[in-house]
C-alpha cells in the first residue's frame, strides 16, 4: 500500500512600498520563513513583488504559526507573525518595506484639501481666531514638525475606523491642543466628556482593555484604555478627567492619544516605553504607519490610508 503523502500548505507574500503600491525596486528582497518551532523553512532572494512559497510543512499544531521576514538593501526590515496556512486555505501576507530614510509626502494633506473635509475641517479650525489663522497654524506644523503632523494623521485615521457604541471615536474630538505636547508619538485634544462612557462600554464588549498604572506612564491621567483589535499598532486613549473645559458648546475633558507598537503590555513597557526613556527616542510615526497598514491588511478590515504617504 503506497505511503500517504504528507499534506503541505502555501503562503503568498505580497511586497508593498510605503506609497501603498506593489514594490518596484531593483533591489533583491531576502524572504525568510520560520515555522512555529523556529526552524528555518525558506530563505532566498526574490525580485518579484509577489512571492509564492509552496510545499510548506503542515503540522496541524503550533508549528503552523509561521513567521515571515523580508529585507532588502536600502530598506527597513519588515515581518509578520503568526501566519497560519492550511492545505485547504493558502495564507496571504502583505508586507510593507520602508526605505531607510523615508520622506513625508503631504500632497493629500494640504490645508486646501483638509479644510474642506467634513471630518478634518471643523477639528483643525477649532480654537483658531479665523480660518486664515487655522491655516497658518496647520501649515506651520507641516513645515516645521512634519513627524508630529504624521502622528496626528495616523491616529485620527485609525480613530475614524474605531466604532464605539455610538459613532466613531474620532467624532468625540472637538479641539486639538496646539502646543509642544503635539509630538511625533502622541497628541492631546479636548473631547466630549461622553467619550469616557463610550470607551468603557466598548471595553466591556472586548474591544478595549484598561491599562493599569496609567498615571505612571501618563502624568495626570485618570484612566487609560488600549484597543485590542490588532497584534500591533493599536490606539491608546488616555483620559485626563480633571482637566475640563467647554469647547464648541460641548462639555469636554482632556484626552491623550497615541499608538503603541506592541499589543502585549509587558512588551510595550520593556521594549517600547523603557527604550524611549533610556535612549530619548520616540515612537516613530513612519513605523506606526507601516505596522498599522500591515495589521489592517492581515485582519481584512478597511484599508488604513492616512492622507499622506512615505517616499
Amino acid at each position: 500500500m503506497p505511503k500517504a503523502t504528507k499534506p503541505t500548505c502555501t503562503i503568498v507574500v505580497n511586497l508593498y512600498s510605503a506609497s501603498r503600491e506593489p514594490l518596484q525596486t531593483k533591489a533583491r528582497v531576502l524572504v525568510t520563513l520560520r515555522d512555529g518551532f523556529q526552524k528555518q523553512i525558506h530563505r532566498a532572494h526574490h525580485h518579484a513583488s509577489a512571492v509564492v512559497l509552496k510545499g510548506l510543512p503542515f503540522y496541524n499544531n503550533f508549528g503552523d504559526n509561521y513567521t515571515l521576514i523580508a529585507s532588502a538593501k536600502g530598506f527597513r526590515q519588515a515581518g509578520f507573525t503568526p501566519v497560519k496556512a492550511t492545505p485547504e486555505m493558502p495564507a496571504s501576507v502583505d508586507l510593507m518595506l520602508l526605505r531607510n530614510d523615508p520622506e513625508f509626502n503631504f500632497r493629500e494633506a494640504l490645508w486646501e484639501v483638509l479644510r474642506e473635509d467634513p471630518a478634518y475641517g471643523p477639528l483643525l479650525c477649532a480654537g483658531a481666531t479665523s480660518a486664515e489663522a487655522a491655516g497658518e497654524r496647520y501649515t506651520d506644523l507641516m513645515e516645521n514638525r512634519p513627524a508630529a503632523l504624521a502622528c496626528f494623521l495616523n491616529i485620527f485615521t485609525a480613530m475614524q475606523a474605531i466604532h464605539l457604541p455610538e459613532g466613531a471615536a474620532s467624532d468625540y474630538l472637538k479641539e486639538l491642543i496646539w502646543d509642544d505636547t503635539m509630538e511625533p508619538d502622541r497628541f492631546f485634544a479636548w473631547a466630549d466628556a461622553q467619550m469616557v462612557d463610550q470607551v468603557v462600554r466598548a471595553a466591556a464588549e472586548g474591544r478595549f482593555e484598561p491599562q493599569p498604572g496609567a498615571e505612571i506612564f501618563h502624568p495626570g491621567a485618570t484612566r487609560s484604555y488600549k484597543q485590542v483589535q490588532f497584534g500591533e499598532a493599536n490606539v491608546q486613549i488616555t483620559f485626563h478627567e480633571n482637566d475640563k473645559r467647554t469647547t464648541r458648546g460641548v462639555r469636554c475633558i482632556k484626552v491623550e492619544l497615541d499608538i503603541d507598537y506592541y499589543k502585549d503590555p509587558a512588551a510595550h513597557a520593556l521594549l517600547e516605553v523603557l527604550n524611549h526613556r533610556l535612549t530619548g527616542s520616540m515612537t516613530d510615526p513612519r513605523q506606526v504607519y507601516v505596522l498599522r497598514w500591515m495589521a489592517g491588511r492581515h485582519a481584512g478590515v478597511a484599508p488604513f490610508e492616512p492622507p499622506y504617504r512615505l517616499a
